[in-house]
């Protein structure tokens, strides 16, 4: 696949730090767990900072789907439920997205989610566009596909995979599709990649600090602690990572996320990464302020309710 050439100023350009109000959209597998569902509310929460245009559902397949179709569905069906407690409209601002994962490296799925990226991208090329996905990135790779010369519009957020300097890259997002993910990072567009292990993986909180801070915050509020606290039957000594609000918060306040410029890595089978430092550029998060990004949710699910 031949992507369009992009001078690495201007990719350097829109990698700079966000400002808002950012127009996103978000692509996630929501009822993979349970981290999807706070980054959902984090983003409505967020108008001040955040324009989001659209959400769409994500394929994903683990013990809480039957297949990646079937996870796509449950996801959409979470996503509705959410904006249902939130008191948010879900028609024509929710799209399903692909039913499976990529077959190879040049073959786009077609779905309503794909459509809508791609028309977000091209009908409105004055403000940079953000793609946000906290899932296997299929959908995002599938437009890439389909119309190559939306990168030069577009900024993709993503959570997936492991820091460069890791043994393996085997994380549940990237392993599920490493086709659309090697798509993605070998197009040229502007990523901002966020790391699962040692990097995301601090985004910590316990059933002490949502009862404190979330439980009794309206419907929503009610709805998180539950899904948290049945996510594990033991919640001695325990506590849970919500990896997604990562992506979110990167776009409130780029500075609780700190980033550098790399060159884009290689992404093997194995799957690991490889490197060639005549390769394009992307940023990559080195650290998280878990304090801050959590301080920031629970401002927001207070102030709402």
């Amino acid at each position: 696949m031949n992507f369009p050439i992009m001078s690495e100023s201007r990719r350097i350009e829109m990698l700079q730090p966000p400002k808002a109000p950012v127009r996103m959209v978000l692509d996630t597998d929501t009822y993979n767990e349970i981290d999807d569902q706070f980054a959902v509310v984090h983003a409505i929460l967020s108008p001040e900072q955040l324009n989001l245009e659209a959400i769409y559902a994500a394929p994903f397949h683990n013990n809480r789907s039957t297949n990646p179709e079937d996870g796509m569905e449950k996801s959409f069906d979470e996503i509705i439920r959410l904006l249902d407690f939130l008191e948010v409209k879900s028609d024509g601002f929710v799209h399903k997205g692909s039913r499976s994962f990529l077959s190879d490296g040049d073959t786009p799925l077609h779905s309503d989610a794909v459509s809508d990226v791609i028309k977000r991208a091209t009908v409105n090329t004055d403000d940079t566009l953000y793609v946000v996905a906290i899932g296997a990135i299929t959908n995002v790779a599938s437009a890439i596909l389909l119309e190559p010369e939306i990168i030069k519009n577009i900024v993709v957020v993503w959570l997936g995979g492991n820091p460069l300097y890791w043994p393996h890259t085997r994380e549940f997002n990237l392993a599920q599709d490493i086709h659309a993910a090697r798509v993605v990072f070998n197009s040229g567009v502007p990523l901002v990649h966020l790391p699962a292990r040692g990097v995301v993986s601090h985004l910590l909180t316990t059933v002490s600090e949502m009862e404190r801070y979330v439980q009794g915050q309206g419907k929503i509020g009610d709805y998180l602690v539950k899904i948290f606290k049945e996510y594990h039957k033991d919640h001695f000594a325990w506590s849970k990572v919500i990896w997604d609000i990562s992506a979110t918060a990167y776009l409130v306040n780029s500075s609780w996320v700190p980033t550098e410029l790399v060159h884009s890595p290689i992404l093997t089978d194995y799957p690991s990464w490889s490197f060639d430092n005549s390769r394009h550029f992307i940023r990559t998060a080195s650290s998280i302020n878990r304090d801050a990004i959590f301080g920031d949710l629970f401002k927001k699910l207070r102030n709402a309710n």
